[in-house]
């Protein structure tokens, strides 16, 4: 079923996400739900909070990208209860844009290597390292669950810039080829 997308200004995009355990009810179901709006949105990453769920959940999926970044190949995952542990020091600088954000994209810095631990959907532990764009992905989408969206991370005078477009997404002035909220 495809979920309507929480947009800027709503409340739910700002708030910390609580960890989840393998009771969830539905988890399954609303995993796949995540993956079939986030195709239908033509996105490469959905995080719960977008959703309107304050849980530490997302998903990626950044198969159609491998042409332009080889590294995205086979890179379709679900990230329950992920934890960053590191990232490096050497750091890349690419436009962003946010399906919360409809219609704004920024340059925002990034590292360009991390290291995250997270679970998967049958709460299998894991440790793994990413780096490049499948790294980006994975910062912008950890973002979500810390409460975070990527314009919090561009300078202060593009901030500016973008402000009224901010201000338009919170008022509902806003047009998306996908449901939202």
């Amino acid at each position: 079923m495809i979920l309507p997308i929480y947009l800027y200004g709503n409340p739910v995009l700002r708030r910390a996400t609580e960890e989840i355990d393998a009771d969830y009810p539905q988890l399954r179901q609303l995993v796949d739900d995540m993956f079939e709006t986030l195709t239908h949105a033509d996105g490469c990453g959905l995080a719960a909070p977008q959703i309107g769920k304050s849980i530490r959940l997302f998903v990626v999926d950044g198969t159609e990208l491998t042409d332009d970044y080889p590294e995205c190949k086979d890179f379709k995952k679900v990230f329950i209860n992920p934890q960053l542990i590191e990232q490096s020091d050497d750091t890349c600088t690419y436009s962003e844009g946010c399906l919360s954000l409809p219609g704004i994209s920024e340059n925002v810095v990034r590292a360009k290597k991390i290291r995250l631990y997270y679970q998967d959907l049958d709460f299998n532990e894991h440790e793994e390292d990413f780096d490049g764009f499948c790294a980006r992905i994975i910062l912008h989408e950890y973002d979500h669950l810390e409460g975070n969206v990527f314009t919090d991370r561009i300078s202060p005078i593009r901030r500016q810039f973008v402000k009224g477009k901010l201000q338009g997404i919170a008022k509902g002035r806003v047009g998306a080829k996908y449901k939202t909220r």
